[in-house]
């Protein structure tokens, strides 16, 4: 077993050290701690409570994991942060434990990517192959799903949800969930369509992404019937669709717990039957979305803020 710590470094006997760890100046290791092997911790890493980090991880300088919630009603219950294998953890990101209020642990997947400043707070799910931008902010109980992208200096309220794929723009304020394969922006966020340049370059079919642009504009276009009653439609006519099925599920679970959904700003006045007062123009996926990026966009209202 290979382990190289920096003498101004400090690790507590109550450390656990996996082999080919590589532990820089002036780090501080104190709590109940594990590192997987093969993992580097460059100068000034500060980790603290009980943590547990997964093999390869690479922690850049003035990282803080581990230490109290920023949550009043924390009263140093022994609650836990596991952090999964092969992710990046840039300057200054900062991840806290669980609480008693949402299961005494937050998790993070695997092969993530947090830049400068990024922030995981208490009970936070993030999945796996996630991107935190610079200074992108999590509020706790917050629900990230595999592959998703949050912009820089965006942030998301405590116990929304972010589906899988999904890509939040920079500087947006996510009040609400956010629908797997769906794009959002602005503060006081709104669903500004699918992401269409993310699906592609991760190797999504045409077709897949031709039928999540039937759904989305099943979904949020059409005005027959409410919005329930579309989503069982939608499961029915596309069983062979597991994109369809994921995207129906995540609104359905999110329903039942009772969150809200951010929706595309021309449904923002939908009736208590699910039904808008005006029909708006359809979209689907144009040539230049599937080959190009689009241009940005603010998706801020001037008139409302949102």
């Amino acid at each position: 077993m290979t382990l190289t710590i920096h003498p101004t470094a400090i690790v507590s006997s109550t450390v656990e050290l996996a082999e080919n760890i590589t532990i820089g100046p002036y780090c501080v290791l104190d709590g109940e701690i594990r590192v997987g092997a093969g993992t580097t911790l460059f100068s000034h890493v500060s980790i603290s409570g009980r943590t547990t980090i997964g093999k390869r991880c690479t922690i850049y300088p003035f990282a803080s994991l581990g230490y109290p919630p920023q949550d009043q009603k924390y009263h140093g219950e022994p609650s836990t942060l596991i952090i999964g294998d092969d992710n990046i953890i840039r300057e200054y990101v900062t991840m806290h434990p669980g609480t008693s209020g949402g299961g005494m642990v937050t998790q993070v997947g695997s092969n993530c990517l947090f830049m400068i400043g990024a922030h995981v707070a208490h009970d936070c799910k993030v999945g796996s192959h996630v991107i935190l931008a610079n200074n992108a902010t999590l509020a706790g109980h917050v629900e990230v799903g595999d592959h998703a992208i949050i912009g820089g200096l965006s942030a998301v309220h405590q116990f929304a949800r972010i589906g899988k794929h999904a890509m939040i723009g920079g500087l947006a304020g996510i009040q609400r969930s956010v629908i797997p394969y769906g794009m959002a922006v602005g503060f006081g966020a709104s669903l500004e369509g699918l992401n269409f340049v993310g699906l592609k370059r991760r190797g999504f079919a045409r077709s897949a992404i031709h039928t999540l642009s039937r759904v989305f504009r099943r979904l949020f276009h059409d005005t027959d019937g409410t919005l329930a009653e579309r989503m069982q439609q939608i499961m029915a006519e596309n069983q062979g669709s597991p994109e369809a099925q994921e995207l129906i599920a995540f609104i359905a679970e999110n329903e039942e717990c009772g969150r809200g959904l951010c929706m595309p700003r021309f449904t923002s006045n939908l009736t208590a039957t699910g039904k808008s007062p005006e029909s708006p123009p359809a979209v689907s996926p144009r040539k230049e979305d599937l080959n190009h990026q689009p241009a940005p966009t603010s998706g801020i209202d001037m008139e409302s803020g949102q």
